[in-house]
């Protein structure tokens, strides 16, 4: 608590923070038990607010938990509160929040990335031991890199996304972001496993990622790097850390060969918006949330609880995804990004046969400086062009902290892509390459 009161005025991570929060009693024994952590604000927490950082939720206490709320509660986690996210997990930045934009605790000018920026900047600054994400289009692996800190973006499936407000129903996966590659692990083998509540959850039982995490094991491993990744939109100095992140794993026994992964980042954008839209419709300011004062019609209710509950970022992408769904578009569109979808997965599985798993870049670039993309969406996008197809694969990533860069003196982060539900393999060789590289430490505010 004491870190939190201390750091909150400066990077901002936490819309709500827990009044007197307590250890709930564990089931059994637990190595979670007692551990401070929080959530992102667009899990369900009962008898807590919970806002999806917009206006429109602001005043929603949901009288139910996530799924994942409740198997970590059994285990005895420390709630210290709720984090800021982009409005409804929209956004690279963390800055299209209605309570303000977090910032990263490396340096309080630049962003901490998205959606899941104040969960990465309250671990990288260890206002909590580990957080609960989620993960659209690489909103744990991205702001993971950007801060210095590690997360996991599981196999869809592989959690119960029950009590996750949504924004892509296809591509949300929730996972834990913490300090190194064991924490994110036991976190994972805590909120994993099948949920009846939630139709697309995998009823497979759950690896023992604690072991797995116990015994790095890089040496005979076959990493595949996939050559568009390190094209010509990779900055010099992420490039760099990377290229010696690539040179260690070599040194402790890896094989390193080049893979292709060719198709474009633009299929992603047509199906979450297009979900979005699906998904956003239930806020009418009709049942619950934000509802406009002196309405006299019921067009204009929804007109102008919507139009003033959204966010600019938020109204876009609904606008964006009902025009690729409407019936002059849908074929052309939506129709044909889910068939591309359908050849991006492909694309992994064929790469993943020829290596145990992918290594890359998670981000282009390190954190870029506040407000620098906020009169160009386009360019918001484009951060995230190395995460967004793992979502609509459907694949788990493993983000961790590789170096920092030279010039800006900013973390840089690798992701390790597996296949399908092998997150233990991950936390393998995740372990393997943490072990072998010099760690980058907590930020100092």
């Amino acid at each position: 608590a004491g870190q939190i009161a201390a750091c909150q005025p400066g990077n901002n991570a936490f819309i709500t923070v827990a009044d007197s929060p307590a250890p709930a009693p564990a089931l059994s024994a637990s190595p979670l038990a007692g551990v401070p952590m929080a959530y992102k604000d667009n899990l369900c927490t009962r008898g807590m607010r919970t806002t999806c950082a917009s206006k429109i939720l602001g005043d929603f206490t949901p009288c139910y938990d996530a799924t994942a709320v409740e198997r970590l509660t059994a285990a005895g986690a420390v709630s210290m509160g709720k984090l800021n996210l982009d409005e409804f997990a929209m956004g690279s930045t963390c800055e299209t929040s209605y309570y303000g934009p977090a910032k990263n605790p490396w340096d309080l000018t630049r962003s901490p990335g998205g959606s899941s920026g104040g969960a990465a900047a309250a671990v990288a600054v260890g206002e909590v031991w580990y957080a609960i994400g989620s993960d659209t289009g690489g909103s744990i692996r991205q702001p993971a890199s950007l801060c210095g800190c590690t997360g996991i973006k599981p196999t869809y499936g592989r959690v119960s996304r029950y009590g996750l407000i949504a924004y892509g129903s296809s591509l949300d996966q929730i996972g834990p972001l913490g300090r190194s590659v064991a924490d994110c692990a036991r976190v994972l083998g805590v909120i994993a496993g099948h949920d009846q509540r939630d139709a697309t959850c995998d009823p497979r039982p759950v690896d023992d990622y604690d072991a797995a995490a116990a015994a790095p094991a890089l040496k005979g491993a076959r990493l595949g790097l996939p050559k568009e990744f390190y094209a010509e939109g990779l900055a010099p100095e992420v490039r760099a850390v990377c290229e010696k992140a690539i040179e260690t794993a070599r040194a402790e026994g890896a094989e390193i060969v080049e893979v292709s992964l060719p198709h474009t980042i633009a299929t992603y954008y047509i199906i979450a918006m297009a979900e979005a839209s699906s998904n956003l419709a239930r806020f009418d300011g009709v049942r619950y949330g934000h509802r406009a004062a002196d309405v006299k019609q019921l067009a204009e209710l929804y007109v102008r609880s919507r139009s003033e509950g959204f966010g600019q970022e938020v109204k876009r992408r609904i606008l964006l995804g009902t025009y690729v769904l409407s019936s002059g578009y849908y074929d052309a569109y939506f129709r044909k990004a889910a068939q591309v979808r359908r050849l991006i997965r492909d694309e992994y599985l064929a790469a993943l046969e020829q290596c145990d798993a992918l290594l890359a870049p998670v981000s282009p670039v390190t954190a870029w400086e506040m407000g620098c993309h906020s009169a160009d969406p386009l360019q918001m996008y484009l951060m995230d062009a190395y995460t967004l197809s793992l979502n609509l694969a459907g694949l788990p990533g493993l983000s961790l902290p590789v170096g920092m860069a030279a010039e800006s003196r900013m973390p840089v982060g690798m992701q390790l892509i597996g296949k399908a539900f092998d997150e233990a393999g991950l936390f393998r060789l995740g372990a393997g390459l943490e072990a072998a590289l010099p760690g980058i430490g907590l930020a100092q505010l």
